[in-house]
């Protein structure tokens, strides 16, 4: 089956290579930023030995549909798209926080919750809320990189405090991050989808903020399906998600948590298979269009060769 498992190109004014759990980025003369969109998967934290096919180009292009589709809202990184699994962009300085939105009380914020806390990065909740529900209005519980490389609530507050941000960059921050959040919540409701909580990065480049990074994706965002999610709620049962969570699910039950001495379970033609295919569901069902897989199989020479074209244009 043929994947991009790892890619070793040289380009013209190549400056840097940095290769990350699914992505190769290649900096231009230091100037620009090629990001080719692997098909490597990762969960829990592991890189699994298996690529699957299409899952790179699935990401990039939802990606590219959901910047092209907010660059009213805020000017975004990316310069050109040449290839269903490459984004080419502008080199930005980023914030060091990730802002992280919630429409409703799930994943870490429910955990949270459900542990007593009735604040999550400085934003107050009401009691009496039930996994799921959804919030009185969406909250911003913004994550910083710690000096070890995880991701730790902080407030507002203390971003100013701590001036890791101006505070006149701060609140722009916020204020893209809602309205992001506002179109991205009335796309998926056109695809039967509720946008349930998401992530934006932002950078700087010449005093301009930029949205850097993917935005609405499975790996970056938690859906429920629209249809259903009211009775659900109403009888205490799990919400339909659209996310990979169906990967996590598959190596829990192959006892495989990323744990010390836990082995990834063998990836078989077919386990790969039914993954390809379930990230194209995702990508049919957040975009509604129909996935097409490009014509030209020889794929790191097909990636090669529009990038190379795409840079003589830079």
């Amino acid at each position: 089956m043929n994947a991009i498992k790892e890619t070793h190109f040289t380009f013209p004014g190549q400056t840097s290579f940095y290769k990350g759990k699914v992505r190769d980025v290649y900096t231009i003369n230091n100037k620009y930023l090629v990001m080719v969109v692997t098909d490597r998967i990762s969960a829990f934290d592991v890189v699994l030995p298996e690529a699957i096919p299409f899952k790179g180009q699935v990401l990039n292009q939802i990606a590219a549909k959901f910047l092209a589709a907010t660059a009213d809202i805020v000017p975004n990184w990316v310069i050109n798209v040449p290839d269903p699994s490459v984004t080419i962009g502008r080199i930005c300085e980023p914030f060091k926080v990730e802002m992280v939105i919630r429409g409703y009380l799930a994943g870490h914020a429910w955990r949270e919750y459900s542990a007593g806390k009735r604040q999550v990065c400085g934003v107050s909740l009401p009691d009496g809320l039930k996994e799921n529900d959804k919030l009185p209005e969406p909250i911003i519980t913004p994550t910083t990189k710690a000096a070890v490389g995880h991701d730790e609530d902080i407030s507002g507050e203390q971003i100013l405090a701590k001036n890791i941000v101006s505070e006149t960059n701060y609140r722009q921050l916020e204020n893209y991050t809602k309205a992001l959040f506002k179109r991205g919540t009335e796309i998926a409701a056109q695809h039967g989808l509720i946008l349930v909580d998401t992530k934006y990065e932002f950078g700087n480049a010449d005093g301009t903020i930029f949205l850097i990074d993917e935005i609405h994706t499975p790996d970056s965002s938690r859906y429920f399906y629209s249809d259903g999610y009211k009775e659900r709620q109403e009888r205490g049962e799990s919400q339909k998600q659209l996310s990979k969570e169906f990967v996590r699910k598959w190596l829990i039950e192959n006892n495989f948590q990323g744990k010390d001495g836990q082995v990834v379970p063998e990836m078989t033609e077919a386990i790969v298979q039914s993954i390809s295919e379930r990230y194209i569901e995702l990508y049919e069902q957040i975009t509604g269009e129909k996935f097409i897989k490009p014509a030209n199989q020889h794929i790191l020479e097909r990636v090669e060769k529009a990038i190379n074209s795409a840079l003589t244009t830079l």
